[in-house]
């Protein structure tokens, strides 16, 4: 059996991967889904966080297992996990990128982003309240994030979507082939996503490629909307 750690996206908190925790725990793994710092029930200011303070958090939670981890990002969260790996490599056994950022050494969130002209995550969906503190939008959230959800886990979720630091959007990563690069990893695509579309998703696998890519028909969210899908990917990735 296989430790996931399992890392979530801006303005998200751990609270987003329950259902896939209790199916994968429910096969023998142990799963981590920690709140990031300035997420969820963590109680730092958003407006301090940066980077490092959610690759190091990544870090000292995989440090901490007993055996490498798998280590799994959504979103923004593919940033993070890439940066964490380049720290402690020896802690992580192989990286998922669920529908999420895969920058390469140099890029920063933005970098790719910033190419994503259809995506829902934009000045017109997103509202800065003060020192780079970011809202989105309540009225666009169910369109860019659940459009697949079940109306239940769309305002599961829209309840507690939280304010999100800007400061980790454009920070370069480091990385090495010796370190990030010598890990294996893996790429979830999600088809109907419409915060980080399949374009560019595609994209960003082109210039880095993954060991295997695993497709799932629904919206930004298959950790609600496919949560069974979703689980059984990790499931393969833990046997491969």
């Amino acid at each position: 059996m296989s430790t996931f750690l399992l890392i979530h996206g801006a303005w998200h908190g751990g609270w987003c991967w329950q259902k896939v925790a209790s199916l994968l725990e429910s096969q023998g793994h142990k799963v981590l889904a920690p709140d990031l710092p300035g997420s969820g029930n963590d109680r730092t200011p958003p407006s301090s966080v940066t980077l490092k303070n959610y690759s190091d958090r990544a870090c000292a939670i995989a440090s901490a297992e007993e055996d490498p981890v798998i280590l799994a990002g959504h979103s923004l969260g593919g940033v993070i996990i890439t940066q964490a790996t380049e720290n402690c490599p020896d802690s992580i056994r192989a990286l998922v990128y669920v529908c999420a950022f895969l920058p390469r050494n140099g890029d920063s969130l933005m970098t790719w982003a910033s190419q994503d002209k259809e995506s829902m995550v934009n000045p017109s969906t997103t509202e800065e309240i003060a020192d780079g503190v970011v809202r989105f939008r309540p009225e666009h959230s169910r369109e860019a994030f659940y459009s697949n959800c079940a109306d239940a886990d769309a305002a599961f979720a829209q309840s507690r979507l939280g304010l999100q630091s800007n400061r980790p959007f454009d920070v370069p990563i480091k990385t090495s082939a010796e370190r990030w690069g010598r890990i294996p990893r893996y790429y979830v695509e999600c088809t109907r996503d419409r915060a980080i579309t399949l374009m560019l998703q595609r994209e960003m696998q082109k210039h880095s490629p993954c060991r295997k890519t695993f497709s799932i028909d629904t919206d930004h969210s298959p950790f609600l909307s496919t949560p069974n899908e979703l689980a059984d990917v990790l499931s393969q990735i833990a046997s491969d």
